[in-house]
């Protein structure tokens, strides 16, 4: 020992020789225990599953972008269809009421219905409508524009529509334009006149006529020829 500090002397370790592989003279390694396919697959999947999951939602995100629809587009605008959607010639068409009553009949030469206003044109037109009571009226003109049940009809050309009064008297009134309502047995028009009621004539600028209103109204200019009443003699 020294005043500077303490000195250890250690004796020189033995040299140890090392050497890899197996020792000689000693027991060998185990053998590696190798496991059966299923179970290698059990466990590779088992590694993979979070990708393959990430692979399978990301295909299935890319199939619904692939197959949604787009954006609805504008509609552009398509024009009403004005050509007729069927025709019938020499036809013969009869509505009936709820209760089976026979309404209306149309006889005419040629037919054609109009899809886009539901309208159909008649050429060489006859109408026959049948009130409740039995009275008929029946309407002829050389061209006709009726609704789908022809409870309303305009007629063109030569146009004669004949029917009675509630109290029995016979009227006829004939025009180039005659706008008829059947169901409310109504008739006008704008065009001159020639109504006959009875034996009086009258002819007028246009006409309003109510049949179960019994109202008749006449648009000047108008002339008027009343058929004198025969008088009883005692």
């Amino acid at each position: 020992m020294t005043a500077a500090g303490i000195e250890l002397n250690l004796p020189d370790l033995p040299e140890v020789p090392i050497q890899l592989g197996p020792v000689p003279g000693g027991r060998p390694p185990p053998p590696r225990e190798v496991l059966p396919w299923a179970l290698r697959l059990r466990d590779t999947l088992t590694s993979y599953l979070p990708l393959l999951l990430m692979l399978v939602l990301a295909l299935g995100t890319w199939w619904l972008v692939k197959n949604s629809p787009g954006p609805l587009l504008p509609r552009e605008a398509t024009t009403a269809r004005t050509d007729p959607d069927y025709t019938m010639t020499g036809f013969s068409v009869q509505r009936f009421a709820a209760d089976g009553r026979l309404k209306v009949r149309l006889d005419g030469q040629r037919m054609r219905h109009f899809p886009a206003t539901d309208r159909i044109e008649i050429d060489a037109v006859t109408i026959r409508a049948f009130a409740p009571d039995g009275r008929v009226t029946v309407a002829t003109a050389r061209r006709a524009l009726a609704n789908g049940d022809a409870t309303e009809v305009q007629l063109l050309g030569g146009a004669t529509v004949r029917s009675v009064t509630l109290d029995g008297a016979p009227v006829e009134i004939d025009s180039e334009f005659l706008h008829a309502f059947f169901d409310t047995e109504r008739l006008t028009s704008h065009l001159p006149v020639k109504v006959r009621v009875g034996t009086s004539e009258m002819r007028a600028g246009g006409i309003s006529f109510d049949n179960l209103a019994r109202l008749l109204e006449l648009k000047g200019p108008m002339r008027v020829v009343f058929a004198p009443v025969a008088s009883k003699r005692p």
